[in-house]
């Protein structure tokens, strides 16, 4: 078993034990002496991954859950995040007398391996470089950010995950950890999401990433050496991405077709409309927070998803003789994860004698409904992990 170290970083403590509470802003855990095998064929070492904790361990560790963050998340569901100075971004799912109650479960959210939150990326340095690596950095998949967490709650101590549970990439992440290390997951809660990306999504993807290379500060992915970073690129992928985020429906009731700022057209190519000042706003503040090249890295990680293809096609194959309990959501206008590939998903799931429990959502609020403010959403969440904690026997 590789040996995992402990290094401090923005004010963390130590690692957990059973009965200490805390709200750590951030730790980060080096792997050490030993590789990663990547599903590319790469062994990568070291590994850094970044984590945050909220509430305690019980005596026997059966009280921990996993929350697993999507595409542009981190490992700040909740209080302030120490980088941004904003509030995280499941501040009204996650905290104490919470839906995910810290005063109750013990929660992890790390950032993803290939991510830029702390966690080994393009950014990190190089072992056999003088600087980052850039686009020598090895190409990842979703298998492999979840090799890394299991090796994170390895180092926590925990033997078994009461809940492991995120939305979009993060409900990638979840199947992942169903199939591959099942027997560490006691209930399972992927939120808009699919076991596998489809060719609409893998398409805008490659969008978003042909933005990044044209741009002309780029440069071949050694921005860093260059003190450049390709702004305008990036954020055009994150308006074009953006906007599969939100549905029709929602656009339209909070923009329409109004002006913003003035009275009239101005027959230019300004931003005559509010929905083109929010789009450049949301492009402009996120190259502000997010790496490029972990942009390209994430995306395709995203894109190789598929845990039927690993299974000879068969999805319930993934699944088999699974003791998980699952509870699978999607939302009616999400038409980036459509309510189609979560009934596939939970087809599969009783093909293989799984127990589970599906709930198509009504919202008009798009595949970003799982991260605003949805009562349905928060009532279902919260009814599974009260079930799911009497029968682990939580309560």
């Amino acid at each position: 078993m590789p040996r995992l170290l402990q290094e401090e970083r923005l004010n963390e403590g130590v690692a957990m034990t059973a009965g200490q509470k805390n709200d750590n802003q951030g730790e980060t855990v080096l792997l050490d002496g030993a590789a990663l095998e990547l599903d590319c064929g790469v062994e990568l070492a070291p590994i850094e991954l970044a984590y945050r904790t909220y509430g305690a361990l019980n005596d026997d560790k059966s009280n921990a859950i996993l929350i697993c963050h999507a595409l542009t998340g981190d490992q700040h569901p909740a209080g302030d995040n120490p980088l941004t100075g904003k509030p995280g971004w499941w501040t009204q799912v996650v905290g104490p007398g919470g839906i995910i109650d810290t005063d109750k479960y013990f929660v992890i959210c790390s950032n993803v391996l290939g991510g830029c939150g702390g966690s080994t990326g393009p950014q990190s340095a190089n072992p056999k470089g003088d600087g980052p690596y850039g686009l020598n950095f090895p190409v990842i998949t979703v298998a492999d950010m979840v090799r890394a967490q299991n090796l994170l709650i390895d180092h926590l101590g925990i033997e078994s995950l009461f809940c492991v549970l995120g939305g979009s990439m993060g409900g990638m992440q979840v199947l992942q950890w169903a199939a591959a290390h099942g027997e560490r997951v006691f209930s399972a809660v992927p939120i808009a999401t699919s076991a596998r990306h489809s060719s609409q999504n893998i398409a805008f993807h490659e969008v978003g990433r042909q933005a990044i290379l044209a741009d002309p500060d780029w440069h071949g992915g050694d921005y860093y050496a260059a003190e450049a970073h390709p702004r305008k690129g990036l954020a055009v992928a994150r308006m074009a991405a953006h906007v599969t985020y939100l549905s029709e429906a929602a656009l339209q009731r909070k923009f329409g077709r109004n002006l913003q700022d003035r009275e009239a057209v101005t027959y230019g190519f300004d931003a005559d409309f509010q929905i083109e000042s929010y789009l450049r706003h949301q492009g402009m503040t996120f190259v502000e927070r997010f790496d490029a090249n972990s942009y390209l890295y994430i995306t395709r990680a995203m894109d190789y998803f598929d845990i039927a293809a690993e299974n000879g096609g068969n999805l319930a194959a993934a699944f088999k003789d699974t003791r998980t309990r699952f509870c699978v959501m999607s939302f009616t206008s999400d038409w980036l994860f459509p309510t189609a590939e979560s009934i596939n998903l939970v087809r599969a799931l009783n093909a293989a004698g799984a127990d589970v429990s599906f709930v198509e959502i009504e919202s008009d609020k798009g595949h970003d409904a799982f991260l605003l403010d949805e009562p349905e959403m928060h009532t279902t969440l919260s009814g599974f992990l009260t079930a799911a904690a009497q029968a682990r026997g939580l309560d």
